[in-house]
Protein backbone atom coordinates (compact mmCIF):
# COMPACT_ATOMS: atom_id res chain seq x y z
CA UNK A 1 0.00 0.00 0.00
CA UNK A 2 1.46 3.32 -0.87
CA UNK A 3 1.86 5.97 1.93
CA UNK A 4 -0.85 7.92 3.23
CA UNK A 5 1.31 10.83 4.37
CA UNK A 6 2.92 13.93 2.39
CA UNK A 7 5.01 16.66 1.61
CA UNK A 8 4.59 20.08 0.45
CA UNK A 9 7.27 22.92 -0.16
CA UNK A 10 6.02 25.89 -1.74
CA UNK A 11 7.93 29.26 -1.98
CA UNK A 12 5.28 30.60 0.88
CA UNK A 13 3.95 27.10 2.45
CA UNK A 14 5.67 24.19 4.19
CA UNK A 15 3.37 21.46 5.54
CA UNK A 16 3.00 17.99 6.28
CA UNK A 17 0.17 15.77 5.99
CA UNK A 18 -1.47 12.83 7.09
CA UNK A 19 -4.20 11.07 5.63
CA UNK A 20 -6.09 8.76 8.23
CA UNK A 21 -6.22 4.84 7.07
CA UNK A 22 -9.91 4.15 6.63
CA UNK A 23 -11.75 2.45 8.96
CA UNK A 24 -14.48 0.80 6.99
CA UNK A 25 -14.74 -0.84 3.45
CA UNK A 26 -16.48 2.62 1.82
CA UNK A 27 -14.08 4.13 -0.46
CA UNK A 28 -13.94 6.94 -2.23
CA UNK A 29 -11.80 6.38 -4.96
CA UNK A 30 -11.38 3.29 -6.65
CA UNK A 31 -7.87 4.46 -7.46
CA UNK A 32 -6.55 4.43 -3.90
CA UNK A 33 -7.07 3.89 -0.26
CA UNK A 34 -9.45 6.96 1.76
CA UNK A 35 -6.33 8.22 3.71
CA UNK A 36 -4.16 8.38 0.43
CA UNK A 37 -6.73 9.98 -1.24
CA UNK A 38 -7.51 12.19 1.23
CA UNK A 39 -3.82 13.64 1.61
CA UNK A 40 -3.92 14.40 -1.82
CA UNK A 41 -6.53 16.87 -1.44
CA UNK A 42 -5.06 18.91 1.03
CA UNK A 43 -1.43 18.45 -0.82
CA UNK A 44 -2.77 19.73 -4.03
CA UNK A 45 -4.89 22.60 -1.89
CA UNK A 46 -2.08 23.87 0.15
CA UNK A 47 0.09 23.98 -3.39
CA UNK A 48 -2.17 26.34 -4.67
CA UNK A 49 -2.65 28.95 -1.80
CA UNK A 50 -2.20 32.58 -2.27
CA UNK A 51 0.99 33.67 0.12
CA UNK A 52 -0.95 35.73 2.38
CA UNK A 53 -3.85 32.94 3.22
CA UNK A 54 -4.32 32.57 6.97
CA UNK A 55 -4.89 29.70 8.77
CA UNK A 56 -9.34 30.58 8.82
CA UNK A 57 -9.33 30.87 5.34
CA UNK A 58 -7.29 27.11 5.10
CA UNK A 59 -9.93 25.84 7.46
CA UNK A 60 -12.82 26.64 5.31
CA UNK A 61 -11.00 26.36 1.47
CA UNK A 62 -9.65 22.83 2.16
CA UNK A 63 -12.88 21.62 3.76
CA UNK A 64 -14.57 22.73 0.12
CA UNK A 65 -11.93 20.83 -1.68
CA UNK A 66 -12.46 17.99 0.43
CA UNK A 67 -16.35 18.05 0.68
CA UNK A 68 -16.60 18.53 -3.61
CA UNK A 69 -14.73 15.07 -3.85
CA UNK A 70 -18.10 13.30 -2.01
CA UNK A 71 -20.34 14.05 -4.54
CA UNK A 72 -18.95 12.91 -8.04
CA UNK A 73 -17.65 9.04 -6.93
CA UNK A 74 -21.04 8.81 -4.69
CA UNK A 75 -23.62 9.83 -7.65
CA UNK A 76 -25.96 10.21 -5.53
CA UNK A 77 -28.40 13.66 -4.66
CA UNK A 78 -25.79 15.70 -2.60
CA UNK A 79 -28.26 16.27 0.65
CA UNK A 80 -28.48 12.62 0.67
CA UNK A 81 -24.55 12.27 0.46
CA UNK A 82 -24.34 14.68 2.83
CA UNK A 83 -26.43 13.77 5.59
CA UNK A 84 -25.16 10.06 5.34
CA UNK A 85 -21.59 11.42 6.15
CA UNK A 86 -22.85 13.84 8.90
CA UNK A 87 -24.25 10.45 10.30
CA UNK A 88 -21.54 8.11 9.87
CA UNK A 89 -17.78 9.82 10.40
CA UNK A 90 -16.24 7.32 9.94
CA UNK A 91 -16.81 6.87 6.09
CA UNK A 92 -15.20 10.46 5.66
CA UNK A 93 -12.38 11.25 3.82
CA UNK A 94 -9.84 12.45 6.93
CA UNK A 95 -6.59 14.49 7.14
CA UNK A 96 -4.15 16.15 9.40
CA UNK A 97 -2.08 18.94 8.70
CA UNK A 98 0.87 20.80 9.90
CA UNK A 99 1.53 24.15 7.75
CA UNK A 100 3.81 26.47 8.01
CA UNK A 101 3.11 29.93 6.51
CA UNK A 102 6.33 31.99 5.59
CA UNK A 103 4.31 35.49 5.59
CA UNK A 104 2.61 35.11 8.31
CA UNK A 105 5.06 33.34 10.79
CA UNK A 106 2.71 31.27 11.86
CA UNK A 107 2.62 27.37 12.60
CA UNK A 108 -0.64 25.67 12.40
CA UNK A 109 -1.28 22.20 13.38
CA UNK A 110 -4.97 20.87 12.00
CA UNK A 111 -4.88 17.51 13.98
CA UNK A 112 -2.78 15.38 15.37
CA UNK A 113 0.42 16.31 13.68
CA UNK A 114 3.69 17.22 16.05
CA UNK A 115 6.24 19.95 15.76
CA UNK A 116 9.44 21.43 17.18
CA UNK A 117 9.92 24.94 17.08
CA UNK A 118 14.05 25.92 18.34
CA UNK A 119 13.42 22.18 19.99
CA UNK A 120 10.28 23.20 21.89
CA UNK A 121 7.84 19.99 21.52
CA UNK A 122 4.14 21.11 20.13
CA UNK A 123 1.46 18.72 19.38
CA UNK A 124 -2.34 18.53 18.96
CA UNK A 125 -3.44 14.73 19.88
CA UNK A 126 -6.91 13.11 19.24
CA UNK A 127 -8.24 13.51 22.94
CA UNK A 128 -8.96 9.67 22.75
CA UNK A 129 -5.86 8.30 21.52
CA UNK A 130 -4.51 7.77 24.93
CA UNK A 131 -7.70 5.85 26.27
CA UNK A 132 -7.81 3.67 23.41
CA UNK A 133 -3.57 2.64 23.30
CA UNK A 134 -4.24 2.21 27.07
CA UNK A 135 -7.25 -0.22 26.60
CA UNK A 136 -5.19 -2.19 24.11
CA UNK A 137 -2.14 -2.44 25.91
CA UNK A 138 -4.21 -3.94 28.67
CA UNK A 139 -5.69 -6.50 26.28
CA UNK A 140 -2.43 -7.39 24.83
CA UNK A 141 -0.96 -7.91 28.57
CA UNK A 142 -3.72 -10.18 29.13
CA UNK A 143 -2.95 -12.11 25.70
CA UNK A 144 0.66 -12.47 27.19
CA UNK A 145 -0.70 -14.11 29.92
CA UNK A 146 -2.63 -16.32 28.35
CA UNK A 147 0.24 -17.68 26.46
CA UNK A 148 0.44 -15.55 23.01
CA UNK A 149 3.83 -14.82 21.89
CA UNK A 150 4.24 -11.39 20.24
CA UNK A 151 4.86 -12.68 16.90
CA UNK A 152 1.51 -13.94 17.19
CA UNK A 153 -0.53 -10.97 18.47
CA UNK A 154 1.62 -8.99 15.98
CA UNK A 155 0.60 -11.07 13.53
CA UNK A 156 -3.03 -10.82 13.97
CA UNK A 157 -3.38 -7.73 16.66
CA UNK A 158 -6.77 -9.07 18.08
CA UNK A 159 -6.50 -6.26 21.14
CA UNK A 160 -6.77 -3.71 18.17
CA UNK A 161 -9.38 -5.16 16.75
CA UNK A 162 -11.51 -5.28 20.10
CA UNK A 163 -11.12 -1.16 20.25
CA UNK A 164 -12.03 -0.63 16.94
CA UNK A 165 -15.79 -0.21 18.50
CA UNK A 166 -14.34 2.10 20.62
CA UNK A 167 -12.63 4.10 18.03
CA UNK A 168 -15.60 4.22 15.49
CA UNK A 169 -17.72 5.40 18.31
CA UNK A 170 -15.46 8.41 19.74
CA UNK A 171 -15.36 8.74 15.83
CA UNK A 172 -19.04 10.84 16.16
CA UNK A 173 -16.90 13.28 17.65
CA UNK A 174 -15.03 14.51 15.23
CA UNK A 175 -14.55 18.42 14.35
CA UNK A 176 -16.61 18.67 16.87
CA UNK A 177 -14.56 18.19 20.37
CA UNK A 178 -11.32 17.68 18.19
CA UNK A 179 -10.02 19.03 14.65
CA UNK A 180 -9.50 17.12 11.02
CA UNK A 181 -9.67 18.12 7.87
CA UNK A 182 -12.69 15.88 6.50
CA UNK A 183 -15.21 18.24 4.58
CA UNK A 184 -17.16 19.32 7.76
CA UNK A 185 -16.63 22.82 9.36
CA UNK A 186 -13.57 22.50 11.24
CA UNK A 187 -14.01 24.18 14.91
CA UNK A 188 -10.96 26.42 14.73
CA UNK A 189 -11.15 26.69 18.71
CA UNK A 190 -9.34 23.29 18.24
CA UNK A 191 -6.22 23.84 15.97
CA UNK A 192 -3.34 25.11 17.38
CA UNK A 193 -2.02 28.46 15.73
CA UNK A 194 1.50 28.75 16.50
CA UNK A 195 3.00 32.68 16.18
CA UNK A 196 6.96 32.71 15.79
CA UNK A 197 8.59 36.20 16.81
CA UNK A 198 11.41 37.60 14.13
CA UNK A 199 14.21 35.86 15.23
CA UNK A 200 15.86 32.67 13.29
CA UNK A 201 15.78 29.37 14.64
CA UNK A 202 15.09 25.49 13.05
CA UNK A 203 11.35 24.08 12.81
CA UNK A 204 10.30 20.26 12.45
CA UNK A 205 7.16 19.41 11.14
CA UNK A 206 6.13 15.45 11.95
CA UNK A 207 3.27 13.13 11.32
CA UNK A 208 2.49 11.38 14.52
CA UNK A 209 4.14 8.46 12.75
CA UNK A 210 7.26 9.17 14.91
CA UNK A 211 6.86 8.32 18.43
CA UNK A 212 9.49 10.78 19.86
CA UNK A 213 10.07 13.73 18.00
CA UNK A 214 14.10 15.02 17.58
CA UNK A 215 15.70 17.65 16.40
CA UNK A 216 16.74 15.22 13.78
CA UNK A 217 15.85 12.95 10.82
CA UNK A 218 18.47 10.91 11.95
CA UNK A 219 17.55 10.72 15.67
CA UNK A 220 13.70 10.33 15.15
CA UNK A 221 14.75 7.08 12.86
CA UNK A 222 17.12 5.66 15.19
CA UNK A 223 14.55 6.36 18.54
CA UNK A 224 11.66 4.54 16.28
CA UNK A 225 14.34 1.84 15.59
CA UNK A 226 14.78 1.23 19.08
CA UNK A 227 11.09 1.67 19.85
CA UNK A 228 10.68 -1.29 17.59
CA UNK A 229 13.08 -3.53 18.97
CA UNK A 230 12.63 -2.72 22.71
CA UNK A 231 8.66 -2.66 22.66
CA UNK A 232 7.35 -3.99 18.93
CA UNK A 233 3.57 -4.20 20.78
CA UNK A 234 3.72 -0.64 21.68
CA UNK A 235 2.38 -1.83 25.27
CA UNK A 236 5.37 -0.10 27.58
CA UNK A 237 6.38 3.54 28.26
CA UNK A 238 4.88 4.46 24.62
CA UNK A 239 1.37 3.30 23.69
CA UNK A 240 -0.46 3.31 20.66
CA UNK A 241 -3.78 1.47 18.98
CA UNK A 242 -1.61 -0.57 16.93
CA UNK A 243 2.23 -2.20 17.35
CA UNK A 244 4.80 -3.02 14.23
CA UNK A 245 3.37 -5.36 11.83
CA UNK A 246 5.89 -8.10 10.96
CA UNK A 247 8.06 -7.15 7.95
CA UNK A 248 7.54 -3.49 8.51
CA UNK A 249 10.03 -0.84 9.92
CA UNK A 250 7.72 1.11 11.97
CA UNK A 251 3.73 1.01 13.27
CA UNK A 252 2.44 4.00 11.04
CA UNK A 253 2.97 6.11 7.91
CA UNK A 254 5.44 8.86 8.82
CA UNK A 255 6.56 12.29 7.57
CA UNK A 256 9.32 14.42 8.65
CA UNK A 257 11.17 17.98 7.48
CA UNK A 258 13.74 20.67 8.99
CA UNK A 259 14.30 23.64 8.35
CA UNK A 260 15.42 26.95 9.04
CA UNK A 261 13.67 30.61 9.28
Amino acid sequence: MKSEDGIVVTDNFIAVIDGSTSKTNRRHNSRMTNGRYAMTIVSDYVSSMPANTSCHQFCIGVTAAIRKRYLPFWKRDKQAVINHLQQHPEERLCASAAIYSRLRREVWLVGDCQCLIGGEFYENPKPYEEVLARMRAEKVKELLAEGKTADEILANDVARQSVIPRMLQEMQNQNVTYAVIDGFPIPEQKVSVLTLDFRPREIVLSTDGYPFLCPTLAESEAKLAQQRHDDPLNIGTFKATKGFTPGNNSFDDRTYIRFEI
